[in-house]
């Protein structure tokens, strides 16, 4: 992990005091942009927590979101093996591509674990919208102990139908599951980022 104190341990003499800082949304996984930042940036960086660049077309710091307001808001930058790009994990508010796409990256496929996100965040958003507008909407409105009954049935067939064997059921139920634990989650006003938390810390080895 970069911090002020070892700034200057990473090899910026291999690019001309420049080294590529690739941005990645430290809840989604999803890789946003990449820019440039020198030392200055990076000290930026980590001072303000907002994700600070070199721009070389202007030759000065450039805060994202100075004048737009979609900033970064920096979670923690680290360093590859050989000291010579920047791994940076924020949390966007607003898109992060000038276009208005969420990521510079918005004609690539997303990877599994990025569509579960991106799914997480659509079901939050579905907590406050009219009943009669969605699915999601009208269990968030019949309350807790609606949205756990869901799930405790999803679950029970989802177990049948892995003990008859039968593994297009199984997907589909698993599915179901999945999808109604997350809402679960919301209105219980927790995330999925937080059972993994649980999970990493049950992982760990003991001593």
């Amino acid at each position: 992990m970069i911090t002020k104190e070892n700034i200057r341990e990473l090899a910026w003499e291999k690019m001309d005091n420049l080294l590529p800082a690739i941005v990645q949304d430290a809840r989604s996984g999803k890789v946003l942009m990449q820019g440039y930042m020198n030392q200055e940036a990076l000290q930026a960086t980590l001072e303000s927590a907002k994700v600070t660049f070199y721009s070389r077309s202007k030759s000065r710091l450039w805060q994202k979101g100075e004048t737009s307001g979609n900033t970064l808001n920096l979670v923690s930058v680290s360093a590859d093996c050989d000291n010579d790009s920047l791994l940076v994990l924020a949390t966007p508010v607003g898109p992060t591509c000038h276009t208005g796409a969420e990521s510079c990256w918005f004609n690539s496929n997303t990877t599994d674990f990025t569509f579960l996100a991106d799914l997480e965040t659509l079901l939050a958003e579905r907590k406050s919208a009219d009943p009669d507008s969605s699915y999601t909407a009208r269990l968030y409105s019949k309350g807790i102990k609606r949205i756990a009954q869901k799930v405790g049935e999803e679950g029970v067939e989802a177990a049948l139908a892995a003990t008859v064997k039968d593994k297009e059921e199984l997907l589909n139920e698993s599915a179901d599951l999945l999808y109604h634990l997350t809402v679960l989650l919301q209105a219980s006003d927790l995330e999925l980022s937080q059972v993994i938390a649980v999970l990493r810390e049950r992982h760990q080895p003991s001593e």
